[in-house]
């Protein structure tokens, strides 16, 4: 039981990272920068197994093309010459959806902890 609490843990903190950047790249979904600097680029978390039952940790993170996507937008405080401003090239319905996959993924395991605490608490009981 006590790998099963270790191992979904190690998930939990997968989850709560890979949360983290979907949250952060839709925050910033319609920041605007000038055409002379790099949008916003998105985070990616990289997850790696664990060797044999150490479960699942955070290899590293992927980020999106720093080039983005040219707006044409002449009113904005930031458009160049030619009315142009960069945006990242960020697709929410894909961030929407990797949200549902994280946050199931993150109850997913916190359910597999809470199972684990009531199987080891049961344990506890017999042994009285």
């Amino acid at each position: 039981m006590a790998d099963a609490i270790g191992i979904a843990s190690t998930a939990l903190t997968v989850h709560r990272k890979w949360l983290d950047a979907v949250s952060d790249n839709l925050a910033n979904i319609n920041t605007a920068t000038p055409t002379s600097g790099e949008a916003f680029r998105a985070r990616y978390v990289v997850a790696q197994a664990g060797e044999g039952n150490s479960g699942v940790y955070v290899a590293g993170a992927a980020f999106g093309d720093a080039e983005g996507r040219m707006v044409y937008e002449p009113d904005h405080p930031l458009a160049d010459e030619q009315g142009y401003v960069r945006y990242p090239d960020i697709d929410l319905g894909s961030q929407m959806s990797s949200l549902i996959m994280a946050q199931r993924g993150y109850q997913a395991n916190a359910g597999v902890v809470d199972r684990a605490k009531t199987m080891y608490e049961a344990g506890l009981q017999i042994g009285k």
